[in-house]
């Protein structure tokens, strides 16, 4: 017999191949994905660092100032009668220098709301670090003192002193300060804003080159206060020693018309968010629909009916629109609980614990349960007469 060769048929071929291909792909389906990794975003909060001593405790001595007059007054911690301060003590250089990236610190007022700052700090002459009772910090917008008084507590004055020294006067908002003896160069400006912007925002340098002095605005009034003590004496990028004082008034016509629109902005912020949002921006024509959308709303379903701003704006439980009772619905349920509760207090307190009936009853029964009266009492001068034998 010849030999049969076993062919496999080319349609049996391709089923093998198709059954082999599912089984593949059933295979490969039925694993499970390995999850992704995720990315997780780790936040590093830096610890508040706490105020370092500015100078070494051991050194520091308390000494009286040095003489210069005849008379110390006690008001101005300063002598008077003789000689100005500005030819002693203003020719000598400050004995140290605050670092406000390197100084700054949490300390115990940190803890004490409404706590003021340190003047020695600004200085540069602290030596207590943070077991110190006053801020070792810059003051910032949130800062709010008393306007007697500065951001180191000081009380202010009526008026300036002729110097234009000192703690500096209630009666005006002053954030300028006067800057004098600077060294002239050619880059006398960038060096000027380079060394007082560390103390607070500026809003604006004037530098006259010729006579050496510089006007500094800062946008904050705290700031200029503390600009005022942690440079004082000091020196720039040369050895001169600054003479620094409060500004005076300014007589420039474009400057007085720059302070008044700062106030006028600064009340109109004031008004704007005592405002409701929406009142505002159609006020600023901001919002373009809102006149017709108050025109269909403020009519309250009353044809020819236009409410007032007064009355469409309103908010509170007792409003005529219904946007203005918004999230008051449930404070208004709450009043009337209350009110409920007292006045059922107020009913049981009235009758007592018993009914009406009751105390009717009690009332007409009253006659029967009287005892009889008293004899009333003899009286006469010779009452409580008697004799010793008695």
């Amino acid at each position: 017999m010849a030999d049969v060769e076993t062919a496999t048929p080319p349609v049996m071929a391709q089923e093998t191949e198709a059954e082999e291909t599912s089984t593949a792909l059933t295979t490969t389906s039925n694993e499970v994905a390995a999850p992704a990794e995720r990315k997780v975003k780790k936040i590093i909060r830096k610890k508040k660092r706490p105020a370092r001593p500015q100078v070494d405790p051991s050194t520091m001595k308390s000494e009286p100032p040095p003489q210069t007059g005849t008379i110390f007054n006690i008001w101005y911690n300063k002598w008077s009668g003789g000689d100005r301060e500005d030819k002693y003590l203003s020719k000598t250089a400050a004995k140290g220098r605050c670092n406000i990236a390197k100084d700054s610190g949490y300390t115990k007022a940190d803890k004490v709301p409404g706590s003021y700052f340190c003047l020695f700090f600004a200085r540069g002459l602290c030596p207590r670090g943070q077991e110190c009772e006053y801020l070792h910090r810059l003051p910032g917008i949130h800062d709010m003192f008393n306007p007697n008084v500065d951001v180191f507590g000081r009380d202010k004055h009526s008026d300036y002193r002729d110097d234009m020294g000192g703690v500096g006067s209630f009666m005006r908002q002053n954030r300028t300060i006067y800057v004098g003896r600077i060294h002239v160069s050619d880059d006398i400006e960038e060096v000027v804003a380079r060394h007082f912007a560390e103390w607070g925002q500026v809003e604006r340098i004037r530098v006259l080159n010729t006579r050496g002095v510089a006007f500094i605005t800062y946008s904050n009034e705290a700031n200029a206060q503390f600009a005022k003590e942690a440079m004082a004496h000091q020196s720039l990028d040369h050895n001169e020693i600054l003479n620094v004082r409060w500004a005076t008034a300014d007589p420039n016509p474009m400057a007085q018309a720059r302070e008044a629109q700062r106030i006028e902005e600064q009340a109109a912020e004031a008004v704007r968010r005592a405002l409701p949002a929406e009142f505002v921006a159609e006020i600023e024509g901001r919002d373009p629909e809102a006149r017709k959308r108050k025109k269909i709303e403020g009519g309250f379903g009353l044809e020819g009916y236009e409410a007032p701003d007064d009355v469409y704006f309103a908010r509170g439980a007792n409003a005529v629109n219904p946007i203005g009772r918004q999230g008051l619905e449930l404070e208004e349920e709450q009043r009337l609980m209350i009110e409920a509760d007292q006045t059922e207090k107020t009913e049981t307190e009235e009758s007592g614990i018993f009914s009406s009936n009751t105390l009717a009853a009690l009332q007409g029964a009253q006659g029967a349960f009287t005892s009889k009266r008293k004899a009333a009492a003899p009286s006469g001068p010779l009452v409580a007469y008697d004799s010793d034998s008695d």
